[in-house]
């Protein structure tokens, strides 16, 4: 038993010393076996065939002991990693040649705990089953490593476990180890003088808080400026609602009744008495006073220009007005026929859609019935090829095992040639480092010399000052060169220069600014005089409009709308003599939303209401609003 566990200690201590990214596994077997020649041939086999088994398997081995320190293993030393890769080994696949006896003398002589957790671990059923069987597959075979790997060790599953159990009672019969009594050490407190009693303080007077004033009224009240534009609003409402004196309106009274044109109109005097407003000015930029002005005064060129052709014998345009209004109407009429004709094509083709969407459901089905017998064809095609690459690869794995018989005597051929060329390659390595040895002491002799020259030559004195002339001129040969008391001189001439430049172009802007004021004045009583007449002659042309909208008849029906509305009648008969016969139901993701009618829009229904009301002689419409006038 010790000499197995000095055995595996030795393999352990190897393992430590190899790293996968520096050293190759051929190599590292030579040195370990010329470094193992003073051991017995039996010790000196098995720990080569041991260590060799470890490198060889080592991808496999990785996987069960590093899931085992994340598992059950959190605990343990990650120094212990080797020796749980080689009790690993020894399991898997030197148990049947070891035998279970010496196995167990194996596992003895390591520390009893840790073999305990690492092999109820390694032999559970549930780890042997799933993950490790599932690891190892994407390494080897599935078929192989359940053959050679798991079914062995779900076999000797029973008496390993009966090992652990002999284990943990090995554990719990030994007795803790008997602690020698000492002499535990005795604190002593500090003989240290004791702090003064601290003085009471002197109690701080109370500032007094300064009152605050009361939250004003103001902050709860909207301001007074919202106020004064809400009267002006309704003053200025009731203005165009009465109209000016002299013309028939139709408007409302003040209590909210609609009154005809043909109905007494009331007097202005009757209207209720509202607080007048102050005619606070607004306030505009320069840009749009200036805008404004340049649009009036355009206006009033255009104005004057036709003024003038009219004097020089121009023609009128009222009868161009004339034929451009009726031409007006007949184009709206057509809009209105237009629009129409589109809400039934819509219908039309939404009768056309539907039964286009139960053919396709109908082709669909038979499609899919097909593409079903196709899918089976397919199935049984995949099996059997399946079957055929499953006897090829047993096959294959055969041949494999066959040429690795063969491996072990080119490996020992390949290593003694490649320990030829190591010997080689560190003779002329060990040459080429003496001579840069040298090469490195010559250069560092040649910088010694160059820093104690160097050091020579800045403890040499030299001269600091130098005395200098402002009136000297320095003589390079420049053009314009002068010296510094010249330059100075002609520097403070020009800043004179300078300034009064800066005064005179203050001046001009000053005189600009008083010109530009005197303009935009100007401009601002112009704009004035312009608003007035507008809002003037915009109140005229609204109550025309106004009367044009109360006369206005219906839309005349188009033969386009009646022949549409005919189709729609044969295709929505079409549809229902189909839905009286068996059809396949539509899934529900292609199912339309219902939809009852097509509508035409909101502002259209307006117009047409507004229109009969205006034919039929019953009230007028009201008053355009501003949100009215914007839809």
């Amino acid at each position: 038993m010790a000499c197995y566990g000095k055995c595996i200690e030795t393999v352990i201590k190897h393992l430590d010393q190899f790293k996968p990214e520096r050293d190759n596994p051929e190599q590292f077997l030579e040195a370990v076996s010329t470094s193992l020649q003073a051991l017995s041939p039996q010790k000196q086999a098995f720990i080569m065939e041991v260590l060799s088994g470890c490198l060889e398997y080592r991808k496999l081995l990785t996987v069960v002991v590093d899931a085992f320190y994340v598992r059950d293993g959190r605990l343990c030393l990650w120094a212990d990693y080797s020796l749980f890769e080689v009790i690993c080994y020894l399991a898997t696949f030197q148990l049947e040649e070891l035998g279970f006896r010496l196995f167990s003398h194996i596992i003895k002589s390591q520390p009893l705990h840790k073999m305990c957790k690492f092999l109820g671990f390694l032999f559970n059923p549930l780890n042997l089953g799933s993950w490790i069987k599932d690891e190892w597959s994407l390494v080897y075979e599935t078929a192989y490593v359940k053959e050679n790997w798991i079914d062995p060790l779900m076999r000797w599953q029973p008496e390993v476990q009966e090992l652990i159990t002999q284990l943990q009672g090995v554990l719990t019969n030994q007795s803790p180890p008997s602690k020698t009594k000492t002499k535990v050490t005795e604190p002593k407190e500090f003989n240290l003088t004791a702090p003064r009693p601290r003085a009471i303080p002197v109690p701080e007077p109370v500032p007094e808080v300064a009152k605050t004033r009361p939250v004003p009224r103001s902050t709860y009240q909207p301001p007074r400026e919202q106020q004064l534009l809400e009267v002006t609003k309704r003053h200025n409402r009731w203005k165009a609602e009465v109209g000016e004196p002299g013309m028939a309106l139709a408007s409302r009274s003040p209590q909210g009744h609609s009154l005809l044109q043909g109905s007494p109109t009331p007097s202005v005097t009757a209207a209720p008495t509202l607080p007048q407003p102050n005619n606070a000015p607004v306030k505009l930029n320069t840009a749009a006073v200036l805008r404004e002005a340049a649009l009036y005064q355009r206006q009033v060129e255009k104005e004057l220009q036709r003024v003038d052709k009219l004097v020089d014998g121009a023609g009128d345009f009222s009868e161009f007005l004339e034929w451009q209004k009726k031409m007006q109407a007949k184009d709206r009429e057509e809009q209105l026929a237009a629009g129409e004709c589109r809400r039934l094509q819509g219908k039309l083709s939404h009768e056309e859609a539907i039964l286009a969407r139960k053919q396709v459901e109908l082709e669909k089905k038979q499609k899919a019935e097909r593409q079903k017998e196709e899918t089976a064809e397919l199935m049984q095609q995949c099996a059997e090829r399946r079957l055929q690459e499953e006897r090829s690869v047993k096959e294959l794995v055969e041949q494999v095992m066959e040429t690795q018989k063969n491996v072990r005597a080119a490996q020992t051929k390949l290593l003694k040639g490649r320990r030829q060329i190591v010997q080689e390659v560190m003779e002329e390595s060990r040459e080429l480092l003496q001579r840069s040895a040298e090469a490195a002491k010559e250069e560092q002799r040649r910088r010694c010399e160059l820093t104690a020259q160097l050091r020579a030559l800045e403890t040499q004195p030299t001269r600091k000052g130098k005395l200098v002339d402002l009136t000297q001129i320095p003589g390079y040969g420049l053009e314009g060169e002068m010296s510094i008391v010249e330059l100075r001189e002609r520097l403070a001439l020009l800043k004179e220069a300078q300034q009064r430049k800066q005064e005179e172009k203050r001046d001009q802007i000053i005189r600009g600014k008083r010109a530009k004021s005197q303009e935009l004045q100007n401009a601002v009583e112009q704009v004035a005089l312009c608003r007035a007449a507008n809002g003037r002659t915009a109140a005229l042309r609204w109550e025309e409009k106004k009367a044009q909208s109360a006369t206005a008849g219906a839309p005349s029906q188009d033969e386009r709308v009646l022949e549409l509305q005919r189709r729609i009648r044969e295709k929505a008969a079409q549809r229902r003599g189909q839905g009286a016969q068996p059809h396949v139901s539509a899934p529900q993701a292609l199912r339309p939303k219902p939809r009852d009618d097509f509508r035409a829009p909101p502002s259209l229904r307006q117009r047409h209401q507004r229109n009969k009301v205006g034919a039929t002689g019953g009230s007028p419409p009201r008053a355009l609003t501003g949100m009215d006038s914007l839809s």
